[in-house]
Parts: C-alpha cells; sequence; structure tokens
C-alpha cells in the first residue's frame, strides 16, 4: 500500500488520486496559489493516510485563528491515528504539524528540519519550515534552509526564489537580486521570486525600479492565494508612498489590499500596516480605520501569532475600539504567563511592544517612545520580515520628532 509524489517521496495510500491532489497542494503552496483546497479531496478520498490529513490540518493551521485550530484538530486525530503505519517521514510530518497545532514552534522547527536532512527534495515540508523560521524571526534558519535546497538541486523550481528571500532578509541583498532573477528568468511563475525583488528594492530605496516592479509583474498575481496578492500589492503601494503618491497608495489599498479576504489575518495584517504607513507619511485615511476594525474586533481571542496580533490591537487602537483594545491587551498578558516554548517572547518583547503601539495609535508618543525604544533591537523575535517590521522603527522615529503629545483627532465612524 504505497504510492511515490512526484518527486519520489513515498506515501502510505493505495489511491493514486490522493497522491495527485497531494502533488498539487505542494505546488500551491509553493507558488503560493489558489487551490491549496485540494488536500482536502485527498484527505477525504483516504482517511487512513496519515500524511493526507496532516496537510489538511496545516492548510487550517494556516488560517492563524482558534477557528483553525479547533477546524485542523479532526483531521489531527486521524493524522495521529494512522502514523504507527505510517512511514518514517510521514510520522516526523505528523509530529512536525501536532507541535505547530500546540504552539510549539520550536519543536515544528527541528522536525521539519530532520525531514530536510533526510529527504531534501520535500519541498513542501522545507516550505512550512521556511515560514516557521520567518514567524521566529530565524533569518540565518531561514538561509541555512533554503542553502540546503539548493544545494541538494539546484535545478528545482522554486529553490532560487527561496533563496531569494533568506539571503535578501540575511542582508546580502546583491546576491538574493540575482538569486531573484534566476528564479524569474527560470520560472516566469514564481511570485515569491517577485516578492523577493520587492524586499530588495524597498531596503535599497530603490523606488523607480519598485514602481516598474509593480506595473511589470501586477498583472500576474491575480492567480495568487489572497496572501501574496494582497502582500505584494502592498509593496506596491509602498513605492507610491515612498514616490510622495499617497492618493496612489489609497487607491491600492481600496482596490488591491483589502476587500479580497476580510476575514483572513494575513489580509488584515497587511491592510492595518498600509493604513498605519499612509499615516505616517502625513496621509489623511479617512473612515478606513473603522471599517477595518469591524473585522479586527472577530480576532480579539486569537493568540496563534505576535505579528499579527500587534497588528490587530494597532488597529483596534486606531479605530477607537478601547474595550476591544483593552481585551486584547489583556490577552498578551495570559499568553505571557503560559509555562511553553513561546512565553520569554511574548513577555519580554510582545506585551511591551503591545503597550508602545497602543500608545502610538492613541498618540501618547511620549509613552510609546519610552517603551518602544529598548525593544527595537529584539522585535526581530516576534516575526515578520525587514520591510514589516520597519514599521516600528517608522514608529519609533515619529516619536522621536514629535516628543510633545498632540490631540488626535478621532476619526469619524
Amino acid at each position: 500500500m504505497m504510492r511515490h509524489t512526484e518527486d519520489g517521496l513515498p506515501v502510505t495510500t493505495d489511491a493514486d488520486d490522493v497522491v495527485q491532489a497531494l502533488n498539487q497542494f505542494g505546488n500551491e503552496l509553493l507558488s503560493h496559489g489558489k487551490g491549496a483546497a485540494v488536500v482536502f479531496e485527498a484527505a477525504a478520498s483516504d482517511p487512513d493516510c496519515a500524511l493526507a490529513q496532516a496537510w489538511a490540518a496545516a492548510a487550517y493551521l494556516f488560517l492563524m485563528t482558534d477557528e483553525g485550530r479547533r477546524k485542523a484538530q479532526p483531521f489531527l486525530d486521524r493524522a495521529i491515528a494512522a502514523a504507527p503505519h505510517a512511514n518514517a517521514r510521514e510520522r516526523m510530518l505528523v509530529a512536525a504539524i501536532c507541535a505547530w497545532a500546540a504552539d510549539d514552534v520550536p519543536r515544528a522547527i527541528a522536525l521539519h528540519g530532520d525531514v530536510l536532512t533526510q529527504w531534501p527534495q520535500d519541498l513542501t515540508s522545507a516550505k512550512l519550515l521556511l515560514i516557521h523560521q520567518l514567524n521566529d524571526g530565524d533569518v540565518r534558519g531561514q538561509l541555512a534552509t533554503a542553502e540546503s535546497l539548493l544545494r541538494a538541486d539546484p535545478t528545482r523550481r522554486f529553490v532560487h526564489g527561496l533563496h531569494a528571500f533568506a539571503l535578501e532578509q540575511n542582508d546580502r541583498l546583491r546576491e538574493a537580486e540575482f538569486a531573484a532573477r534566476t528564479a524569474l528568468a527560470c520560472d516566469e511563475a514564481d511570485p515569491w521570486a517577485e516578492h523577493a525583488l520587492a524586499h530588495v528594492f524597498d531596503t535599497e530605496r530603490r523606488t523607480e525600479e519598485g514602481l516598474i516592479w509593480a506595473d511589470r509583474y501586477g498583472a500576474r498575481w491575480d492567480r495568487c492565494s489572497s496572501f501574496l496578492y494582497t502582500h505584494n500589492w502592498w509593496h506596491a503601494a509602498l513605492f507610491r508612498i515612498e514616490a510622495g503618491d499617497h492618493d496612489g497608495a489609497l487607491a491600492l489599498f481600496d482596490r488591491r489590499v483589502w476587500g479580497v479576504r476580510k476575514d483572513y489575518v494575513q489580509d488584515q495584517v497587511n491592510a492595518v500596516a498600509l493604513l498605519a504607513r499612509l499615516e505616517l507619511a502625513g496621509a489623511v485615511v479617512g473612515a478606513r480605520w473603522q471599517e477595518l476594525a469591524d473585522h479586527l474586533e472577530r480576532r480579539i481571542g486569537d493568540r496563534s501569532n505576535a505579528f499579527v496580533d500587534l497588528h490587530t490591537l494597532y488597529g483596534l487602537g486606531r479605530a477607537g475600539r478601547d474595550t476591544a483594545a483593552h481585551q486584547l491587551l489583556l490577552g498578551f498578558a495570559a499568553r505571557a504567563r503560559r509555562d511553553d516554548a513561546r512565553c520569554d517572547v511574548w513577555g519580554e518583547v510582545a506585551l511591551p511592544a503591545a503597550r508602545a503601539l497602543l500608545a502610538h495609535a492613541r498618540n501618547r508618543k511620549r509613552e510609546a517612545l519610552d517603551l518602544l525604544t529598548p525593544l527595537l533591537p529584539r522585535l526581530i523575535a516576534v516575526g515578520g520580515s525587514h520591510a514589516q517590521r520597519d514599521w516600528f522603527d517608522r514608529m519609533h522615529r515619529d516619536c522621536l520628532a514629535d516628543r510633545t503629545p498632540q490631540p488626535r483627532r478621532r476619526l469619524a465612524a
């Protein structure tokens, strides 16, 4: 009872359609496509296939919400039940995804790292490893993972794009640009490589090239999942802001960044970050905070990711949703009291950062400055990319530039 994926990896199933669906799921994940839900077809076709059940659980965990965890649990239960009959790689992946569900990201990283060492052709596992390392602030780990993939097979699709982003996160910008362009020369359908180019242009303040980048590649992003669709357009909007085109950036917010999947936390992060950057640049965003906050309020009970929660809190603060913001701040404190692998990050970095961001959102800039200044070197621990964490630096500079608190007009509902 064994079939093999297109990469030659064994899967414990006798159903060809399960393997085909898993192949497609991996390609959708790596290409940031819209069809990752095909994994649920694999899970339904063979309830005893541990790998199909585990990846179906992962698809729900990507939602980064308590609801996603609840929906993942039946698939995890079936994966665990099937694991004794699975092969070694499948058992490792079941354990890794169970660790992720339990918020034990260090264990998940270690297990995916073991899979990478023994089966470097498993790009689906490697992609999830890179996501965990990004969310954990482990830039060196990202580069080590990408370099392992490159050594194993430099001809593999997506490998150069993964390598490009890891290089950029490690400030190796010339190599990152070369790797991204290499990826796109080999495969035009690699939006992650396009994304890596945007990071290089943003880091080096190559605004004109960034605007050209959006014009050249933007039409391709319609094929992407809402996360990368909205995120690449978020980058495009940042280039508009740098060019002084606030109206153009606001238009991208309205048409491309906000409104694709308003219930998805990654889209909410992009929306909060863009409105915040616009205001820091002096733009007037009108009632957009209010409409966004209607969706953010539904997430105040989720503690899946500190970086996400910081954005949620700031958006609630800017919209004047004081009760919801207070409840979320209490949630930060409660999460910090848990005895687990991430409690120190929540207690020593995320919680004081939350207080700083909420103070800034309420225009208490002296308080925000006092809280944010000692945190800046440590904020990498909450995850996010260089470009995303640049928001914290800009907020800090805003506090420095305006040490005298001034009343901030409450935005109209």
